[in-house]
């Protein structure tokens, strides 16, 4: 009686989420591409990448995945933008003490 193959991806399901997977037969490991649809392009800037993406001997695939592995390595995407508690109340220019009052008499009659 023969025995079931061994599974050549054992590390499938701890790495299906990233962008790589294990083989753990030649400890190679392996690219997963996807197919999708991107909406509401510029034309203009599409076509320029195109144009470049045939200057450069790539494909726009590639071009994509080069400007968006850029994009994400930005270091000031990483740090933190702040919170709302973070900001301090202004007060208004001389002169506007009674702005909400002013602005209630314009909206709702007085």
């Amino acid at each position: 009686m023969r025995r079931p193959a061994p599974p050549v991806l054992t590390l499938f399901s701890l790495f299906r989420k990233g962008e790589c997977i294990l083989n753990t037969k030649n400890t190679s490991v392996t690219r997963y591409t996807m197919d999708t649809t991107i909406r509401k392009l510029d034309k203009a800037a599409y076509r320029k990448l195109k144009a470049r993406a045939a200057l450069t001997g790539k494909t726009v695939g590639e071009m994509l995945n080069e400007a968006i592995r850029a994009y994400l390595a930005r270091p000031d995407l990483l740090t933190k933008q702040g919170s709302l508690r973070d900001l301090t109340p202004e007060n208004y220019p001389k002169g506007n003490e009674r702005l909400s009052e002013k602005i209630d008499t314009i909206v709702y009659g007085a």
